[in-house]
């Protein structure tokens, strides 16, 4: 088995090289089909560094065009992937060293979808309590910052994410995988940057959040949450 990473990208010329590296310093590289980078309309160069960067590497990297939407994208980059595994990841995300070979590992165990634990690269005491969340198996403690791997096969079968979402996307992936007893976790960790807590304050962006959880389990739609996303969290 080999694994496809995808990774959506805009505007993301500051992190988007040392994530590559990362992934292709911390695997085998026989077990990396492909690095797709996703991208929905960059304007500050993330392309021109992963096409330098995908000229001198042993793994195949390219970089896509897709409209848009990180549902859009992932959606995108799994179309057109050719391994039987796809592992989805955040460009601030940075798996642990072999996480190809963990990912693997679980695949051949019959675990067909599923994530890792996440810390957050910062000391802030509440960033530290949720990523202590994350060893726990429960769909409330789960996110898109954990990254996510699963088969090919099963990600075809659940028709993939739903770009309804502009955001929560993740989140209604793994209600999915839930639902249908698909999804472990791995003991190992993702560290993922707190930037967006730094540039908005850690209990204002999770006040929001806390928010948008709760408006979908109390039914809201996905134009409902986007709409709540960009008037308090983007602007």
């Amino acid at each position: 088995m080999k694994i496809s990473i995808v990774i959506p990208i805009l505007n993301e010329a500051a992190t988007i090289g040392m994530l590559l590296s990362h992934l292709i310093n911390n695997a085998t590289k026989n077990n990396l089909e492909e690095i797709i980078v996703v991208d929905g309309g960059s304007i500050d160069g993330s392309q021109d560094v992963v096409d330098s960067l995908s000229k001198d590497t042993e793994v195949a990297i390219r970089c896509i065009p897709s409209k848009k939407g990180r549902a859009v994208q992932l959606n995108t980059g799994a179309r057109v992937a050719k391994g039987d595994i796809l592992y989805f990841l955040h460009a601030d995300s940075f798996p642990p060293k072999h996480y190809d070979n963990d990912i693997i590992k679980e695949v051949e165990k019959g675990n067909n979808a599923g994530c890792f634990r996440m810390k957050f690269d910062s000391n802030h005491w509440w960033l530290l309590f949720l990523g202590w969340l994350t060893q726990f198996r429960s769909k409330r403690c789960r996110g898109g910052d954990q990254s996510q791997f699963i088969t090919k096969k099963l990600f075809a079968q659940i028709d993939g994410y739903d770009e309804s979402y502009i955001v929560y996307e993740d989140n209604d992936l793994v209600d999915r995988l839930f639902a249908i007893n698909e999804f472990v976790i791995i003991p190992k960790y993702v560290i993922t940057s707190a930037r967006r807590y730094r540039e908005i304050g850690v209990l204002r962006l999770q006040y929001h959040f806390f928010n948008i959880h709760m408006r979908r389990w109390m039914g809201a739609s996905s134009e409902d949450l986007y709409r709540y996303y960009k008037e308090r969290v983007v602007n």
